[in-house]
């Protein structure tokens, strides 16, 4: 190895520490912490996208330039060229290497953790190999490194690649660059080793118990907490994981202590003597002290049923209540919580072995997450549990447990109602809210919809007595609230002690529920229990598991762009891209033959119409067909699936539909016009804009042009807000005719920027942001900056293959303010009269 003051040298000899923000180089190395040596992979967007592969050594980081990154495919051999050692601190560095500096560029942290040589590091580096583990939060497992290079090369170059362990996973399976683009300060996964670990469970075939070295003598505890799951954000892309059906009914613990048993609520409850058959079957089981963890079902068609369980839980008797029991905590004097999942389960299941009919075991399923959560969709099952097969049992909610739900639901307080028809008696609506971490209530919208007569009179006779005076919510949806349909003064309130079970689409960006149904009132949990599900401010994301058809086929032939990349490029921006999307009507351009093929606009359901989208039977005129929306991530995916390439929105959604949120300037250059002059033409509408009091935002088109957008408080109708484009292009037309053209067709735009009026006009649509173009390249609607027009070489600067590396690079939501951002149109009227 190159002695290391050496390498430092050159380090320092390449760049100017005046101008950079990189760390200088030491004279002397400085002393490595105590632990394993860290490693570093930092992506780096210079002249070209590449990896920056780093190994702490001697104090120093030993450093290749990887130019397609790494990948978990033992098979794939990814060329990885020697540069000079860097200093240890520069593990730690993110940011931009000014323009005409060494690197200049973007550097972002893409993985980081720790790494063990298999032998001695120097000697690996004087004969050209080095074998190591890496334990990071993308990367894990034996990888190595082999010089190819010979004496006197210009080039030091060697071969990274994975060596065949159990992490080892085929290209075409997994894709780590692209699964994982972004930055793990800004996007922190933890170690993959504690996501995805590697245990080793007995086989099928071995039918004796497992072994208990974790259990620990322990007298029977009188209370337990319930381990609780987390909301996945998608579905585990691999590691053990054991999957189980996620129940549709009430939780229970059950605690049997010799003739004693008991059943726990997730609230502490005792329930024992609301189900004496249960009772007695945990009574027959063959142990003397146990808890036991389970969920109570109703079952229809095979199927479980939380409005009959409903049902059960009111009647006489509830003899046909099942309990699925998936978890044992504690056995005949032994606890069990730091055993792993799956040898707990063992004992579980011949616990059960004899069990009455009444108890059974939680089945896993022996199948990929994906096509089980697949199979549970299709058969309406709320969803999925994943649990890490290797995973204690931890009181209260934890990252081992995940739940992946086919739709979304969740509880929520019931905070008022109103009455059906004005009239008191029976609910028209149920008023909702849930607690933040600070103990705040929140309001979550409302639900008119999930009850039929006799439970409308039930729900007013439970919530009738708690009224109140006034709002019992400390965060209002004001926006919401004020944009909705309500009467003035419909709205009643009640003390917030009730809990509703409520299935629907999508949280808005004003943190209320959309499409809302009622399930059921929940017994089991008390109000202030009530959390939001997958984070205060952004919805709960739901699993993107998705079979792709024809993955291979070419959609773009001038890029060799495929099927699976355009399914894949929307997987990855569909968080991005939601919220652009959903509760507006759309326009769907699909192209069953490729971009080159045969083009079709979608925009209405018919018989080969698109799963899970969205159908809206309002329209603004009488027997017009039924309207589409993407409001979810399947429905995006099920949407490319259908070899959808283009998106295209209308200007106002779904509940204000004749009243438009927003107008657009499209800037569409004719022949001749150069790109500067489309630059030029952005910033002089910008300015008018801004002179008539309205802040605007910009994106590329993903074509020729940019769109210019501003967010409107939906007043207007679309009438008005034509208008008002039409005469704000025509005076740009007037007061600078050398640059702009009012008036469509290629003969009056020559040399021009035409800025298109027409599309806020009623049932016109807009490309989306993030939507793909059909046209050859595949370029990208992509939002930026004003501060970034300078720097934009074209409307199509992002495509497909790109896009996603350029955003894992940004840091900052440029159109961060424009949900929030309302505005009139009004005085603007008034002044270009």
């Amino acid at each position: 190895m190159a002695d290391s003051d050496s390498m430092l040298a050159r380090y320092a000899q390449k760049r100017n520490f005046e101008t950079t923000p990189e760390p200088a180089a030491h004279n002397q190395p400085p002393r490595r912490k105590k632990g394993a040596p860290s490693f570093v992979i930092q992506k780096h967007w210079a002249s070209h996208l590449h990896y920056d592969f780093r190994l702490e050594a001697d104090g120093v980081l030993l450093s290749w330039a990887v130019p397609k990154g790494p990948c978990f495919d033992p098979k794939v051999k990814r060329m990885a060229v020697h540069v000079e050692d860097h200093p240890v601190e520069y593990a730690d560095f993110e940011g931009t290497i000014p323009a005409k500096q060494y690197g200049a560029g973007t550097v972002v942290i893409w993985d980081r953790g720790t790494w063990e040589p298999q032998a001695d590091t120097q000697a690996g580096m004087e004969s050209g190999k080095l074998v190591f583990q890496l334990h990071g939060e993308k990367l894990a497992g034996l990888w190595e490194l082999v010089r190819t290079s010979k004496p006197g090369d210009r080039q030091d170059k060697w071969l990274l690649f994975k060596k065949r362990d159990e992490w080892a996973r085929p290209l075409s399976d997994y894709d780590v660059v692209k699964a994982l683009p972004d930055s793990v300060v800004t996007h922190p996964l933890g170690l993959l080793e504690d996501r995805e670990p590697k245990v080793t469970a007995p086989s099928k075939a071995d039918a004796a118990l497992p072994e208990l070295p974790a259990a620990a003598s322990a007298p029977l505890p009188a209370k337990l907490e319930p381990q609780l799951a987390t909301l996945a954000a998608s579905l585990p892309s691999g590691g053990d994981w054991i999957t189980e059906t996620k129940f549709d009914g009430y939780r229970l613990l059950a605690r049997i202590d010799g003739g004693d048993v008991r059943l726990f609520t997730r609230g502490g409850h005792d329930w024992a003597a609301r189900f004496p058959v249960l009772v007695k079957e945990l009574k027959a089981l063959d142990v003397k002290g146990a808890w036991l963890d389970g969920e109570i079902v109703m079952l229809k068609d095979g199927l479980p049923d939380f409005s009959a369980l409903q049902n059960a839980m009111d009647a006489r008797t509830n003899r046909d209540i099942v309990y699925f029991l998936f978890d044992l905590m504690y056995l005949d004097g032994l606890d069990l919580k730091k055993v792993p999942l799956w040898a707990r389960r063992a004992w579980l299941s011949a616990l059960l072995e004899n069990a009455g009919d009444h108890l059974r075991l939680s089945e896993a399923f022996d199948a990929p997450a994906a096509a089980v959560f697949e199979a549970a969709s299709g058969l309406g099952l709320e969803g999925l549990m994943l649990k890490r097969r290797d995973a204690p049992y931890e009181s209260g909610r934890s990252q081992s447990w995940l739940k992946a739900k086919a739709r979304l639901r969740q509880e929520l307080v019931v905070c008022g109602f109103t009455a059906r028809g004005g009239k008191d008696g029976e609910i028209g609506s149920l008023l909702l809210g849930y607690y933040d971490d600070a103990g705040k209530l929140h309001d979550a919208g409302s639900v008119g919809t999930g009850w039929n007569s006799r439970t409308a009179r039930d729900l007013w006779g439970r919530l009738a007595p708690l009224e109140i005076k006034s709002t019992p919510y400390d965060v209002t949806a004001a926006r919401a609230r004020r944009w909705s349909r309500r009467a003035s003064g419909a709205e009643r309130w009640v003390e917030p002690h009730l809990v509703a079970e409520i299935e629907f689409a999508e949280w808005t960006a004003d943190g209320v529920v959309r499409q809302a149904s009622f399930k059921g009132l929940r017994l089991d949990k008390p109000a202030r229990a009530v959390v939001r599900e997958g984070g205060k401010t952004s919805a709960p994301a739901r699993p993107t598991a998705v079979k792709i058809t024809h993955p291979e086929r070419i959609v773009d032939a001038s890029s060799a762009i495929t099927k699976a990349d355009l399914v894949h490029y929307y997987a990855s921006v569909a968080e991005r891209m939601l919220p652009h999307l959903k509760d507006r009507p759309i326009a769907l351009v699909r192209a069953p033959s490729g971009i080159s093929g045969e083009l079709f606009f979608q925009k209405h359901a018919e018989r080969t119409g698109l799963p899970r989208l969205t159908v809206h039977e309002r329209a603004l005129w009488p027997d017009h067909p039924p309207l589409l929306s993407v409001d979810t991530v399947e429905a995006l995916l099920s949407a490319a699936q259908m070899n959808t390439v283009e998106f295209h929105t209308w200007n106002s959604t779904v509940e204000r539909i004749e009243r438009p949120d927003r107008v657009i300037f499209d800037l569409d250059p004719g022949d001749g016009v150069k790109w500067a002059h489309v630059q030029e033409a952005a910033l002089l509408v910008q300015t008018l804009l801004g002179e008539l009091e309205l802040k605007a935002w910009l994106k590329t088109s993903g074509g020729k042009g940019l769109h210019v957008v501003v967010p409107l408080t939906p007043r207007l109708g679309y009438a008005a807000v034509k208008e008002f484009s039409q005469a704000f292009v025509r005076h740009l037309a007037k007061t600078i005719p050398q640059r702009f053209s009012a008036t469509s067709g290629p003969a009056n735009r020559i040399r021009k920027v035409y800025v298109d009026y027409l599309r806020n006009g009623v049932g016109q649509t807009t490309a989306a942001a993030f939507s793909a173009r059909a046209r050859p390249g595949m370029g990208v609607s992509m939002p930026v900056a004003w501060e970034q027009l300078p720097e934009l070489r074209s409307g199509a600067q992002w495509n497909v293959q790109t896009a996603r590396e350029y955003l894992s690079f940004q840091s900052v939501d440029p159109w961060a303010d424009y949900w929030s951002h309302e505005q009139s149109l009004s005085n603007a009227i008034k002044r270009l009269k």
